[in-house]
């Protein structure tokens, strides 16, 4: 797989959930090389379903850090008989599952420096962990810690509005303060507490990395404005907790050289860099090459909105993070979870489990379908706090039913309705220039994608986002160190493909819907939660 000839590249590493992956990307930033270690299949002796430990109360979600210290030996064992030349290599980067925390022992930066090129990293750094088992993202143990912080900094909306999201059980911050709490043993042995990505760009550094701006947004720790650690947060959550973390730092840094380590046992060149690693969501932004005003969805699953913001107003629902490739700007996440199974089940009620009978429902009705309104939400949605089917006719009366057709529309023009209100909520504008990539599953319906671009007023365009973690990383790398605006070094990647445009009229028709559609939000979730305290 890997070519003979000298090809310059940046390799792009992607540490998540089930897997560690790479790319090596060549200076016209083709792909030219990947490969992945999937820890149930490849590593079964750590015992993992999906790649994490889930504990007997349910609630408690880890992994075993050495299970990513050895899928890193694979993969670069796997390299190197490939004949991967590696003195090619002019920097990596990588991305980090976010919200996973990893805490190195008193000591272990001895080992770290003075890493033996005979032997295999898992081998040498066995004793270096004051946790062995790391907690993830899945992980929602740590409530009572949640609550101490939002009532230590005066509530959710004010450490929102410091850190970029209200306290959430998975962010680092609240992870510590129970490690703290419950094994003070533990916290006391932790030298330095790390993200998975900063912990990542370590066993490549051979030293300790520092955090990085955008993966540190993701910890209920860092003000996001200031991008400084809060020292309220950090109080609140556990003592000499900065001495632990270090200062945070631009996710565009080049942190240094590449450990003496891959030097003698891969034959890395001395001059290679290591960039910064950040968070996965932050490095899908790069990959898509997402651009100020833009706006990226993912139709799978669940849906999950990434937007561009140059002025943010964090809220209660969604997240802000600092920008990975613009230090001025930032990016919001907004998670919904009734996505492609809610569509699927709309399909098979309503268009005879046909996906043409579900496209020509949404050709056969009119933009805005007459004033019918739905909220379809099978299971708990995220954004916002619903459940249940709510259906309003053009009077803004409820009723229990939609004709088919009308059904169909109600439930795509509800979804993006409701995506562009929260993306709105976080500060995000559709601006002149404003794209729409769009990937996952849904993306290959066309009309699906007709009604986005109808209702955000905006082109939609399609691209393959395979791996963009990792693609991300790399592109990352070889933007880091340069003066020039990040779009400008991934201008040679392939441009995404034109499936939308607005109707001429759409957005007259949603301007007027739009308001009225968040008014309805409202009175649903007033009546399902009680007036307000």
């Amino acid at each position: 797989m890997a070519e003979r000839a000298a090809r310059p590249c940046c390799l792009g590493w992607d540490f998540s959930t089930q897997q560690v992956k790479v790319v090596a990307v060549d200076a016209e930033l083709n792909v030219f090389y990947e490969d992945s270690v999937n820890f149930d299949r490849d590593l079964p002796e750590f015992g993992t379903q999906g790649g994490v430990h889930i504990h007997e109360d349910g609630l408690t979600v880890t992994s075993p850090v050495l299970m990513w210290v050895q899928a890193l030996d694979i993969i670069l064992e796997r390299m190197k008989a490939s004949g991967f030349d590696f003195s090619q290599v002019l920097a990596l980067s990588g991305a980090g599952q976010q919200h996973g925390s990893v805490y190195w022992k008193a000591g272990a930066s001895r080992v770290l420096t003075s890493l033996s090129p005979d032997l295999l990293l898992h081998k040498q750094l066995q004793a270096c962990f004051s946790i062995r088992d790391s907690p993830v993202w899945m992980d929602s143990s740590t409530t009572a810690q949640c609550r101490g912080l939002e009532a230590a900094m005066g509530g959710a909306q004010a450490l929102s509005g410091l850190t970029g999201s209200r306290a959430y059980e998975r962010f680092t911050g609240n992870q510590i303060a129970k490690i703290y709490q419950q094994n003070p043993e533990a916290y006391s042995q932790t030298e330095v507490g790390e993200n998975v990505s900063s912990f990542a760009a370590s066993l490549f550094l051979g030293s300790y990395a520092p955090i990085d701006y955008s993966d540190g947004s993701g910890m209920n720790l860092l003000q996001i404005q200031d991008k400084v650690w809060s020292q309220v947060c950090l109080g609140a959550c556990a003592p000499h907790l900065e001495e632990k973390l270090g200062a945070p730092i631009p996710s565009c840094s080049v942190v240094g050289a590449i450990s003496s380590y891959y030097i003698q046992r891969y034959g890395f060149p001395p001059g290679c860099k290591v960039v910064a690693f950040t968070g996965d969501n932050p490095a899908s932004l790069a990959g898509m090459r997402l651009e100020e005003g833009d706006i990226a969805v993912s139709l799978g699953t669940s849906d999950t909105l990434f937007l561009w913001l140059q002025e943010p107003m964090p809220a209660l629902e969604g997240h802000v993070f600092c920008n990975p490739v613009d230090v001025q700007h930032y990016m919001a996440l907004l998670c919904f979870k009734n996505g492609s199974l809610m569509r699927e089940k709309i399909r098979d009620e309503s268009a005879s489990c046909s996906w043409s009978d579900f496209s020509e429902a949404l050709r056969s009705t009119e933009m805005g379908n007459g004033g019918n309104l739905g909220f379809y939400f099978d299971v708990m949605e995220i954004t916002p706090e619903i459940i249940g089917r709510h259906r309003f006719s053009t009077e803004n009366r409820q009723v229990s039913a939609f004709p088919r057709a009308v059904e169909i529309r109600a439930l795509i023009e509800g979804q993006f309705m409701a995506k562009r209100i929260h993306a709105e909520g976080l500060g995000y504008r559709v601006m002149p220039k404003t794209k729409i990539l769009a990937t996952g599953g849904a993306s290959r319906n066309r009309d699906i994608l007709q009604v986005l671009a109808d209702v955000f007023g905006a082109p939609v365009h399609v691209t393959d986002t395979a791996n963009s973690a990792c693609v991300g990383s790399a592109y990352r790398a070889f933007h880091a160190g340069t003066d020039v605006p990040f779009s400008e070094v991934v201008k040679l990647a392939p441009n995404p493909r034109l499936a939308a445009t607005p109707t001429p009229g759409a957005a007259q028709v949603y301007e007027a819907l739009l308001p009225q559609y968040a008014k309805l939000e409202q009175r649903i979730l007033s009546q399902t939660r009680g007036p307000p305290e």
